[in-house]
């Protein structure tokens, strides 16, 4: 009898200390593999699209680019922020250019609409400019109240002739730029000071900085308007103290006349 019972097997201690531990580790690499694949999840179309709508918004200046080449740059104010979102999910950004002394009277408003590119298009991002129907309205959108801007029904229908559409592709590893492109090889039809087409050249870099190069050529292939140097170099506004301390600097302090005209070799001055 002695025996009998003490053949019955007695729990194992170090068995049952051994299961709480593997039940640990078998959680640990199912969180492991969990996380693991949400850290590698590829970017999906609309993220790229969504960053460079980031990227676009928000006040930006020439300034810098300015100080190192005045003779073929100017400072200018680049404003844009979201506007409308169309059914399909594309997002529609006003943007407009002034020279810094003069924000309230910008000399050029654009609306564009930013999506993912066509799956059958080599690209990511497809970044579209439109004229606006009503331009006067929209003068200062992004500075005013949202209560007193037009309405994104509004805007959408406000949308007007297409301008031009730039294909965007991911920057290779190493570059400072994270996406880069351009529209077609053969511009876009442009009669602004004796265009017959035009082109656009788009850089988003880090930090939220802008490339932006527009350009116009006549039917010969002579340029006729746009900066030949290069793009226009937009940064991301510096602090409002900085802003006030260069009040009188040359950059700011053209007479308004000169202000007021068509500049050759500057930015598209194109209503």
């Amino acid at each position: 009898m002695g025996t009998g019972s003490g053949s019955d097997p007695e729990p194992s201690s170090s068995g049952w200390s051994r299961a709480p531990g593997l039940v640990v580790k078998t959680l640990f690499l199912i969180g492991g593999a969990v996380l693991l694949k949400r850290l590698t999840k590829s970017t999906t179309r609309w993220d790229h699209s969504h960053v460079v709508s980031r990227s676009l918004s928000g006040e930006k200046f020439s300034k810098e680019q300015a100080s190192r080449d005045p003779d073929n740059y100017f400072n200018i104010r680049m404003m844009s922020c979201p506007a409308a979102e169309m059914v399909d999910g594309s997002q529609v950004l006003y943007l407009e250019q002034a020279f810094w002394r003069t924000p309230q009277k910008p000399f050029r408003q654009r609306l564009y609409m930013v999506k993912p590119c066509p799956k059958e298009l080599k690209c990511d991002v497809e970044v579209s400019s439109y004229a606006i129907r009503d331009a006067e309205e929209y003068k200062n959108f992004c500075d005013r109240p949202k209560d007193q801007r037009p309405l994104p029904e509004e805007v959408i229908g406000d949308i007007g002739e297409h301008l031009t559409t730039i294909q965007l592709s991911c920057c290779d590893r190493g570059k400072r730029c994270l996406y880069e492109g351009s529209g077609p090889p053969g511009g876009f039809p442009n009669s602004w000071n004796g265009a017959s087409y035009c082109t656009s050249d788009l850089t988003v870099l880090k930090n939220n900085e802008i490339h932006l190069w527009d350009r116009g050529f006549d039917d010969d292939g002579n340029q006729v308007w746009g900066p030949k140097q290069g793009p226009y170099e937009f940064k991301p506004a510096p602090s409002s103290s900085s802003i006030n301390n260069d009040v009188f600097s040359p950059l700011n302090i053209f007479p308004q006349s000169t202000l007021d005209k068509p500049i050759k070799g500057s930015f598209i001055l194109q209503e």
